[in-house]
């Protein structure tokens, strides 16, 4: 019987010859952020732990409540500072050099595909797109592998998803996966790992199969994860200017075909519309084209599911020469300081700020109703990010909606939940 992707990184890093149900693995990398690594350091201290595995392969990113919204912001932030120094941890990220925590790492080149990765942080699922096992997983977790280097595992079963068809203008990642968590439930995939493959995902940007692994949470995945193939390696060598070496193991990292799988979903996407999830949950999806008379108060795109360069290129696209809607708040957030800095170059900041928007330094922000953008009572808001659930954003009394960045942009523009072709006739989009 052949071995499934996530069952090949698995079986390396369990150290054995065979997979058994659970495993105890060797850990290439973890981190952890401002909110969860400080509840982790406080149980590596309880513990009585006095050294870390490796002070290389360890990072801690601030990047939930930068700039610090409040005293508790800062003492987090403060706490990690003084661990890392303490234990000689290098690669702390303050807010003179980080970003979204999923965004900003891959830049870093501490990890590459066929890696073990622990975050405690849900959304540590993002990293399968280029062909890691990445799991989330509590603080008291995080602090166990810091010491140990090692986690326990029960091996999970593969959920093969096979989009096939011809995308629709405008439809992107985003799209795909709130029509497959549309498609299964919030709890379809749960603790199963899901594949996605078939020729849509083969011929779709590094970045926009990102934003599917992100989201497999949101359906109560344990990960997701895509074969790596020459895309992702070019990718990697681009945002991390180095050369990747690829090794025999890499050269693998692909599904056997007598893999064994959960279940296989064939998802045919010839007619599909750009999608929009509804509140209060990221399977409450509809198409675009059903709610246009919902009106919004705020606009919010980055995060770490949609805050890459190609994701505020594809809204600029739409925005540029315009204006937002009279009275509509439109929140731009990069996701790290370099997508900051190409946007720039390539004159996207100047056409957010020409349009009306604000631009935010890499923060998560509104995202988990942090800072910098959260919602009061009745307050409706459309994002580019990856959970509607109640009171996410802010108020519980609030309601928030989910689309790709096009949807986001074009809604901007009318401020209500509007089908890019509305005000983007003349525009083609360059990326997917």
């Amino acid at each position: 019987m052949g071995l499934t992707l996530i069952e090949k990184i698995l079986l390396k890093a369990s150290g054995s010859k065979r997979l058994g149900d659970f495993i105890y693995a060797n850990v290439d990398f973890c981190f952890g952020n401002d909110i969860t690594a400080p509840l982790a350091v406080k149980q590596f201290y309880a513990a009585g732990f006095r050294k870390v595995f490796n002070t290389k392969r360890i990072a801690f990113v601030c990047d939930h409540f930068v700039p610090a919204r409040d005293l508790k912001a800062a003492n987090n932030v403060k706490l990690l500072r003084e661990f890392s120094r303490k234990f000689k941890i290098r690669n702390f990220f303050d807010i003179n050099n980080c970003g979204i925590e999923h965004a900003f790492l891959l830049e870093t080149a501490l990890f590459k595909p066929g890696d073990l990765i622990i975050g405690a942080d849900s959304h540590t699922c993002t990293f399968g797109a280029i062909g890691v096992a990445s799991f989330g997983v509590g603080s008291t977790d995080l602090a166990a592998v810091m010491k140990e280097g090692k986690v326990w595992l029960k091996v999970p079963q593969t959920i093969r998803f096979i989009y096939k068809g011809k995308l629709n203008r405008w439809v992107t990642g985003k799209d795909l996966i709130l029509h497959t968590i549309g498609k299964i439930g919030v709890d379809g995939a749960l603790y199963k790992v899901m594949e996605f493959t078939g020729p849509v995902i083969k011929r779709l940007g590094i970045e926009a199969r990102f934003t599917m692994t992100n989201m497999a949470i949101e359906a109560g995945a344990k990960t997701g994860i895509v074969e790596p193939d020459e895309k992702t390696f070019s990718y990697l060598e681009k945002i991390t200017r180095r050369k990747i070496k690829i090794t025999e193991f890499m050269k693998r990292l692909k599904s056997d075909k007598d893999a064994c799988y959960d279940r296989t979903v064939e998802i045919d996407v010839t007619g599909l519309e750009p999608q929009v999830a509804l509140p209060h949950l990221p399977s409450n999806v509809k198409p675009v084209s059903s709610l246009r008379k919902v009106r919004l108060n705020q606009v919010v795109i980055g995060s770490c599911t949609n805050g890459r360069i190609s994701d505020l290129q594809e809204a600029a696209r739409i925005i540029k020469g315009k204006k937002i809607k009279k009275g509509l708040r439109v929140i731009i957030i990069p996701a790290t300081p370099s997508i900051f800095m190409e946007a720039e170059r390539r004159g996207l900041i100047k056409v957010f700020l020409e349009a009306g928007c604000v631009v935010s330094p890499p923060t998560c922000g509104p995202c988990l109703g942090g800072h910098c953008g959260i919602l009061d009572d009745k307050e409706v808001a459309l994002a580019t990010t990856n959970r509607n659930f109640i009171g996410r954003m802010g108020s519980p009394k609030s309601f928030v909606y989910l689309s790709s960045p096009a949807v986001a942009a074009a809604s901007a523009i009318t401020g209500r939940i509007t089908h890019p072709d509305e005000v983007a006739d003349n525009c083609r989009r360059m990326y997917r």
